[in-house]
């Protein structure tokens, strides 16, 4: 165990006491990047559109042991062990969150969308993720299968972050951030399947026996108990809330945070008899919200949102300190930069958007090519990877996995794979709106510059409308509220003399000086006004170009 560096300092009376240890620099850089970020959150996230999961990770990276090193949890934890049950919590509860956010019975009104990603999207990306790891790497087939099965489900995570704030409210329908929402959280918890499929093949010696304790101890007891589970708890929490609620037995604090209080108890009744109990938080989450009663109730509140965010925060920086970068650079030979950087690059093409094209068709929550793209793309790689990635790890530890290579291949491959992902999808908002910004900022110069008269135009302006005028051009445009209609060039010429205050109009002369056109004359009849800038009149308002 790492022991706290401490520096002890004399002061004639006194001891002061510097602790250079975690339990100083773990909340002081916590805090630190709180509130530094805090103080600028909007400006990174409403105006520049970067992904806060992005920075926190870089801020990871940059105080963790590839950086400054003032931070090494290695140094103090176990960090597999650790880590797996971090993860665990931060996924339990963004799924419980992605669950209570749907609308009332979404899972019934989009389950054909729901069975098409979750069947034949998540299937290809299964086997896609693992041909391309395959290929690049040299690793037997279920090797890549096992590897592959940590990066198919989309994570709800980094997808939270895509679904929500001014670019997604502005740019996004409400159902397709619905149907990436319920696809992220339905996902993660539907991983077990395809990792456990590859580890009792590469287990047992027989397939017929890996395939029929698969189907029994995952298929059935995993994710088919886990839904049962999952439905009987949210469906008993939501009766008694209201029942408590109606009797005025809950308080404002606890009904508020009574989603995080279902989260706890959901994923520790479930994992006790040894069920998927992630799947089973987000089945409670969209059961104990069946009738949108708890989701009106709370509109207002933000105590979900704040948590999320202090959860993600923390693993992003945790994650960036504790990827062992520098090994990763030295890497193995067949486990060197290039090939983990080509990896990334085919992985993040290939393995989702290609597919979600191709059912959008039979994809109901889907509707058009654009939003069939935006889908496809944002399928990202995060804190789910990391958590299977950990269950594999626990799982290759029986002997009989002994001198296999996904060992050595298996933590390198997906932490790339979550760093790439969480940078490019960090960064794919910004890269759009700055792509956008080319042709639109031109278009803008252009209009601008055909509105804007030259000094030279022979033209007199008419709302706006240019008239050739048909006699000696005139240095004043000149502007009539009437219809538009040609103005002779010798009434032009009278209204120049009046706007110079040269003539007075024939209206001013003939009215008494308290008939009550005072304003009318201080307009027409005033010799002491500002000189005219005719090259600058025409340009005011509409009245210098067409529209």
């Amino acid at each position: 165990m790492h022991t706290s560096k401490a520096l002890f300092v004399s002061n004639n009376s006194s001891w002061i006491h510097l602790n250079l240890g975690p339990s100083a620099t773990v909340p002081l850089l916590l805090g630190t990047f709180a509130v530094f970020f805090g103080l600028i959150s909007m400006v990174v996230k409403e105006w520049l559109f970067v992904s806060d999961t992005l920075v926190a990770l870089l801020f990871g990276i940059l105080f963790g042991p590839a950086g400054l090193d003032a931070v090494n949890p290695a140094d103090w934890i176990d960090v597999h062990s650790f880590t797996l049950e971090f993860t665990r919590l931060i996924i339990a509860i963004q799924v419980m969150a992605a669950g209570i956010t749907l609308p009332k019975k979404y899972l019934r009104d989009e389950l054909k969308s729901l069975l098409v990603l979750l069947g034949p999207v998540m299937i290809w990306m299964w086997l896609t993720s693992a041909v391309i790891i395959m290929l690049v790497f040299r690793l037997s087939l279920l090797e890549s299968l096992l590897i592959a099965s940590c990066v198919a489900p989309t994570d709800p995570v980094l997808a939270n972050s895509i679904v929500r704030g001014r670019f997604a409210e502005t740019k996004v329908p409400q159902h397709v951030r619905n149907i990436i929402s319920a696809e992220s959280g339905a996902n993660d918890g539907l991983g077990y399947p395809y990792l456990y499929l590859a580890l009792y093949l590469l287990k047992f010696t027989t397939s017929s026996e890996a395939i029929t304790r698969w189907f029994v101890v995952v298929v059935v007891w995993e994710i088919v108990m886990s839904i049962v589970f999952g439905a009987i708890i949210g469906w008993a929490a939501r009766k008694l809330l209201q029942f408590a609620r109606k009797k005025s037995w809950v308080d404002h604090d606890s009904f508020l945070s009574f989603a995080i209080s279902l989260t706890l108890l959901t994923l520790g009744t479930v994992a006790l008899v040894g069920s998927d109990d992630i799947l089973a938080c987000f089945i409670a989450g969209n059961a104990f919200t069946w009738d949108g009663w708890f989701t009106e109730e709370t509109k207002q509140a933000h105590f979900q949102d704040v948590l999320d965010t202090v959860f993600n925060f923390t693993f992003f920086i945790y994650l960036g300190a504790i990827i062992p970068w520098k090994k990763l650079a030295e890497g193995m030979e067949m486990l060197t930069t290039s090939r983990l950087v080509a990896a990334a690059v085919l992985i993040i093409l290939f393995r989702r958007l290609p597919m979600t094209l191709a059912v959008t068709r039979l994809t109901p929550a889907i509707k058009t090519f654009r939003e069939a793209v935006f889908a496809g793309w944002f399928g990202p790689i995060g804190v789910g990877a990391v958590f299977y990635a950990m269950v594999a790890y626990e799982e290759l530890q029986d002997e009989a996995f002994d001198g296999l290579a996904v060992k050595e291949y298996l933590f390198p491959i997906v932490y790339t794979l979550v760093t790439a992902s969480v940078f490019v999808h960090g960064v794919t908002i910004p890269f759009y709106h700055i792509v956008n910004a080319v042709p639109n900022a031109t278009a803008a110069v252009s209009r601008f510059l055909s509105r804007t008269p030259s000094q030279s135009s022979s033209n007199i302006f008419i709302f706006g409308s240019r008239v050739q005028s048909t006699d000696s051009p005139s240095p004043l445009p000149v502007y009539s509220n009437a219809a538009p209609t040609l103005i002779s060039s010798n009434k032009a010429a009278t209204l120049q003399r009046r706007v110079l205050g040269l003539e007075t109009s024939p209206l001013s002369s003939s009215c008494p000086p308290d008939s009550g056109s005072t304003l009318l004359n201080s307009r027409t009849t005033s010799t002491t006004r500002r000189p005219v800038d005719l090259a600058n009149y025409g340009s005011i308002g509409n009245r210098s170009g067409t529209d």
